[in-house]
């Protein structure tokens, strides 16, 4: 920090910000970043890139991203969804630390000393298992994670920081992810009223609709299929990404690629010119899936959209001039473009060591959970103890008993969602208490207790009243942050950010 102010620090490469892009080579040798982006078209097969959208699920819930991979997406023994290349299966939390090694290192590159302590971010709407994966990253990676919130939290930190009281939305669509938060900031205090999101939609999802059109287009001039052609595919995703950046600014492009494919008359060249409101009609329905997430923010805070007084625009998509038309028409005013869209969530991270270091005062975060929490009852009803947008930390109890005559033991499932039936949210975890003494079912009084602690981690216990035996398990709720490396203080504080995660990385020189 340099005054009050984060200054960015440049990788290796001279670059701001850092691709979340691991590549692993024929003679065994690992590329992290943009040397691994740069060699993806001749080995897109063992590059693996937008891993975030994988991690912490199952097998099942990532076939959206294996029709859309060049790289393999196969089950693990625990039915995960894994990565694999070269031959060798690595799961996405492998992935992730191997870029904050990376990162590590450039910080101890830079410091001249050791890195261990992490301040870090996800995605508002991550879920239970999203989050503890990432966490499992910076663990893999030697981090100590000393504290973590929520990215838009993280961006309202960075906006706020010397701002007058108000209520604000921060509307954060980045490369894989989309989230919204309404916080107040009210005398240094930054509460968030309400968060929602959508975990399966950002730039990606832009890139792609544009790839399927180029395809399409190319297939319909040529008469060639390109869907095969791992080589062209990843020539064309290439293609769309830089498309997207430059009709941002401009109003139309050339897609040139020569040499494209090959068949029996010849070489195939691509050569097409693309307007921006092509592109906007093309990903017109993932525009349209943010003002939703919106609807039920706004709702959930119990504000009007005349109360929101600013709206802070996060995340590399919002350079778009369709999705600020958009946030304009939902909040019914002209977005602010008051923070790098790119850094603003590094920056926040920052701010937040620098609270924990004692380098910033006057400053409090109170952050939220983003879905309920319970556990399933009778008729595998989902009884929420901890209802979405609790300001944490928090804790609460419910007394339950037994369904059956003669009941000794209990098995406690724990759920994070919003569905009114246990199965159709997310299992988190499961434990039994036993030794209940044998009574008529609904005489033993079972108390249950969620207590998550400043951190987010989740504390479940079940205690039977009657005999005081009790049974715990920790659930953790971590929020993880996005791209670039901040400097604080001279040197005791800095930020690292790759591409969907960030890493704040605080030293305290004594």
């Amino acid at each position: 920090m340099e005054g009050k102010t984060p200054k960015v620090i440049e990788n290796a490469e001279g670059s701001r910000t850092t691709p979340s892009v691991v590549a692993f080579t024929a003679d065994g040798e690992r590329l992290v970043g943009m040397p691994a982006k740069r060699q993806a078209v001749t080995n897109a097969a063992n590059t693996l890139s937008a891993t975030k959208r994988l991690i912490g699920r199952k097998f099942e819930d990532a076939e959206f991203c294996r029709k859309n991979s060049a790289f393999k997406i196969v089950r693990a023994s625990n039915g995960d969804a894994w990565l694999e290349a070269q031959g060798k299966m690595y799961s996405p939390s492998q992935i992730g630390a191997f870029v904050l090694m990376k990162m590590k290192e450039t910080a101890e590159s830079y410091l001249g000393q050791p890195v261990k302590n992490a301040v870090v971010t996800v995605p508002a709407y991550f879920n239970d298992s999203q989050r503890q994966a990432t966490k499992d990253a910076g663990q893999i990676a030697g981090l100590n994670v000393l504290r973590v919130i929520n990215e838009p939290t993280a961006a309202a930190l960075a906006y706020g920081i010397d701002k007058t009281d108000k209520i604000i939305a921060v509307y954060d669509l980045g490369g894989g992810t989309f989230d919204i938060s309404i916080l107040e900031i009210q005398k240094g205090v930054f509460e968030v009223k309400s968060t929602n999101g959508d975990t399966f939609l950002g730039g990606e999802d832009f890139d792609n609709a544009l790839v399927s059109y180029l395809a399409k287009e190319f297939k319909k001039d040529q008469g060639v299929d390109l869907s095969k052609d791992v080589m062209a595919m990843q020539r064309l995703k290439e293609a769309a990404e830089k498309a997207k950046i430059e009709l941002s600014s401009s109003v139309q492009t050339d897609i040139n690629l020569p040499y494209l494919t090959v068949d029996a008359s010849g070489p195939k060249h691509l050569n097409i010119k693309l307007s921006r409101s092509q592109f906007e009609n093309l990903v017109a329905d993932h525009i349209k899936r943010t003002v939703e997430p919106c609807k039920k923010a706004i709702k959930d805070a119990d504000v009007k959209i005349s109360d929101i007084q600013e709206v802070i625009l996060v995340g590399g998509m919002t350079r778009m001039p369709k999705v600020q038309q958009q946030v304009q028409e939902i909040f019914k005013k002209m977005p602010s473009k008051s923070v790098n869209p790119d850094e603003a969530v590094a920056v926040g991270a920052a701010i937040q060591g620098g609270v924990l270091a004692g380098d910033v005062t006057d400053v409090l975060l109170l952050d939220v959970t983003p879905l309920s929490l319970g556990i399933e009852t009778l008729g595998g009803v989902f009884t929420k103890l901890i209802t979405k947008n609790t300001t944490i930390p928090t804790k609460k109890s419910q007394v339950f008993s037994t369904a059956a005559d003669g009941q000794t033991q209990v098995e406690i499932k724990v759920f994070q969602g919003e569905r009114e039936m246990a199965n159709d949210n997310k299992l988190l975890g499961q434990f039994s208490l036993v030794g209940i003494p044998p009574a008529p079912r609904g005489v033993p009084q079972i108390e249950v207790t969620f207590d998550i602690d400043a951190n987010g981690i989740v504390h479940v216990s079940a205690r039977d009243r009657a005999t005081g035996k009790e049974q715990n398990s920790r659930l953790h709720f971590y929020i993880f942050v996005k791209k670039s490396i901040y400097r604080m203080k001279s040197l005791p504080n800095i930020a690292l950010i790759y591409s969907c995660y960030s890493v704040f990385w605080w030293l305290k020189q004594r």
